[in-house]
């Protein structure tokens, strides 16, 4: 790689073509902004969707992507001085901070939000510049860990936490969680975390083995099986557990057809169902089974930053690892990253380091 400065950054110019190394020290924060030096990025299955064009960015390019984002604020704006010296964490989605959704608890699906790598300069870059809303402390890191691994909570784990925390989680609950990728395996932690005894299921045996050792107490390997056949394995593990048939807490992280035909045929009385991955297929319900059940279905979009400071905590204080699930790759070799990474399945996410 051609480096023409220690500060730069990785444009997307055009959708399936090689990203662009450019010189970048990040823009001079402006009133209520500050200057961030990337630790880490983490690299989301959202990136790919940007960068092949299956997904649109909603600002012109060039732009630099990445909204996994960990660092220290080296310079700010007026309003914002506090911030400098301090490591911090980046929202996934900025809320404005102001609009009733924000006041609400909502700022997740403000209509406001600005979200790095899509609407604003990522951190796919050695500084980036944000507004404070919503940025988190990171302190008292524990020693087998660094600011960049940080990175990946901000959607990683926090999107998890905001389904988890919505289904209310707790103590002596059954859930079930299908998709066992870079969002569900936090979910399946933190739903352990949150007192549930655990299914994970997937159509990866090398992800399902790590994840009964980190929260999973079964889990069903759905290659080969209906929606119908996993099901019944499910309903044999909760019952080899002691639990009962009603009130699952099921969470759907593949983003798949096949997870979420087989997410809402697992309803049953008083049960919950979280669909927390996207998809653009179509799948075909009886909606009336939400009625018959009386059971609760609804879609889980990121998390609002008032939630990050508990993500956060629950990685410090060793509730979540994730250590087995992340790796640390140059962001000088993103190229061959990309390539390597792009359709292939792995259960770490890569975070970027510039």
């Amino acid at each position: 790689m051609e480096q023409h400065s220690d500060r730069y950054a990785w444009r997307l110019i055009e959708p399936g073509k090689p990203l662009e190394l450019v010189d970048s020290a990040g823009r001079p924060p402006e009133a209520g902004e500050v200057l961030i030096e990337v630790a880490g990025c983490g690299l989301c299955h959202t990136d790919f969707g940007f960068l092949d064009g299956t997904v649109k960015t909603r600002a012109q390019l060039p732009l630099v992507l990445g909204h996994e984002i960990s660092g220290r604020v080296t310079e700010a704006g007026e309003g914002a001085e506090a911030w400098v010296g301090r490591d911090v964490l980046v929202p996934a989605v900025i809320p404005c901070g102001d609009c009733d959704l924000c006041n609400s608890g909502r700022g997740n699906v403000c209509a406001r939000q600005k979200m790095p790598g899509n609407d604003l300069d990522g951190g796919f870059a050695t500084h980036l510049t944000v507004p404070i809303t919503g940025l988190s402390n990171i302190e008292n890191l524990p020693d087998r860990y660094e600011l960049a691994d940080m990175s990946v909570i901000a959607d990683a784990v926090t999107t998890p936490l905001q389904a988890v925390r919505r289904a209310k989680v707790s103590d002596g609950d059954f859930a079930v969680v299908i998709g066992a990728g870079g969002v569900g395996t936090y979910a399946v932690q933190i739903a352990a975390a949150s007192g549930a005894t655990v299914v994970a299921v997937d159509i990866d045996g090398d992800r399902l083995a790590l994840l009964r050792e980190h929260g999973a107490a079964a889990t069903v390997n759905a290659r080969d099986l209906s929606p119908r056949d996993v099901r019944d394995k499910v309903r044999e593990h909760a019952k080899s557990f002691g639990m009962s048939r009603t009130g699952w807490k099921i969470f759907e992280c593949s983003g798949t057809a096949a997870g979420q035909e087989t997410a809402y045929g697992m309803l049953g009385p008083a049960a919950t169902l979280a669909v927390v991955g996207f998809t653009m297929d179509k799948v075909s319900i009886r909606l009336s089974n939400l009625m018959a059940f009386d059971a609760t279905a609804f879609g889980s979009w990121g998390c609002p930053p008032e939630r990050y400071s508990e993500a956060i905590a629950l990685v410090t204080s060793g509730r979540v690892d994730l250590a087995p699930f992340i790796r640390k790759i140059p962001m000088a070799d993103i190229e061959q990253v990309l390539e390597e990474a792009h359709g292939r399945s792995d259960a770490r996410r890569t975070i970027l380091i510039p």
